[in-house]
């Protein structure tokens, strides 16, 4: 079974109307996840950088209603997960989705969005995307804030809701005020600084910070995440897995692709189905119990309940 944090799908399909679930052209498709025998996918609601403040949270439940139209309506094995217990229950061959936001610049200065949003099943908030917002600064703003005082009652808002607080796209001083403030804390997409110097990836005290609170780290099948040059390979993907593991992540390592929110892909592994050879890869090198955990229990152990 698999749990990936992290896909772009509803984007793509909010960029043309046209497409189904079963587009050829995307990297998640139904098939494809019955093809690798997928448990969990996450449909992250992300929005272009250019739509303008006032289209903004309507793009938002565009992308809802896209999730509920497309992804579930037309395929009864498709079923929303909006607890742990609805997870659980998923019978042999359904498979749960699962709605996340990637970053909240939808919700503005505006916390009744945010509950909105919640109450329509997103699990886990990013905070923001690479650039800043009213809640904190992403990686790529070079000013480097943290959280402002909106971020903060957000944070909280989370863990009384108890959902997850994603910290993939925060700037390094806004992960470490959700580390300090955030009950459920994780990163969807976010891979090794030490082996892989992209500003997106995480520094050895974050990911041990992440370890200390109990969190899950989801490994992105971004090239260039997993290798400074050339061609990134699952030979790469391997060392940021060992790595972490030696950090005592074992228990904390989770993947994220980031599948359709790319164009380009790691050798071998270019859509979803190639899971099965992922999983093959990682069976060469950890027990069957460490790949099992790598791909399903370490994140679903830890899914926001109730």
């Amino acid at each position: 079974m698999i749990f990936d944090a992290h896909c772009d799908v509803l984007y793509q399909l909010q960029q043309d109307r046209h497409k189904t679930f079963e587009d050829p052209s995307l990297h998640v498709t139904y098939t494809r996840l019955k093809q690798a025998n997928a448990k969990i996918q996450c449909f992250a609601i992300f929005l272009s950088p250019s739509t303008k403040p006032h289209d903004r949270f309507r793009a938002a439940l565009e992308q809802v209603e896209l999730f509920y139209e497309k992804i579930i309506r037309p395929y009864p094995d498709m079923k929303a997960v909006t607890s742990r217990e609805e997870m659980n229950d998923l019978k042999e061959g359904e498979i749960g989705a699962v709605l996340t936001l990637e970053g909240c610049e939808a919700i503005e200065e505006d916390p009744l969005k945010l509950t909105t949003l919640l109450r329509l099943g997103v699990k886990s908030i990013g905070l923001t995307w690479n650039n800043s917002n009213a809640l904190a600064d992403g990686v790529m703003t070079k000013r480097g804030g943290g959280l402002t005082e909106f971020g903060n009652e957000v944070v909280q808002l989370l863990n009384k809701w108890n959902v997850w607080t994603d910290v993939s796209h925060l700037s390094e001083k806004a992960f470490w005020d959700v580390i300090a403030l955030a009950d459920a804390p994780i990163a969807s997409h976010s891979n090794s600084y030490r082996l892989c110097a992209h500003p997106r990836n995480l520094k050895d005290d974050q990911i041990r910070a992440l370890i200390q609170k109990d969190s899950v780290i989801g490994l992105s099948f971004v090239p260039f995440f997993v290798k400074e040059e050339g061609t990134a390979t699952m030979t790469d993907l391997l060392r940021h897995v060992d790595h972490i593991c030696g950090l005592g992540g074992e228990d904390h390592i989770g993947f994220g692709s980031d599948f359709d929110g790319i164009e380009e892909t790691i050798d071998g592994l270019s859509s979803y189905e190639l899971y099965t050879a992922w999983a093959e890869e990682l069976a060469k090198h950890f027990s069957a119990r460490q790949v099992e955990k790598f791909l399903w229990g370490n994140f679903s152990r830890r899914f926001p309940a109730p």
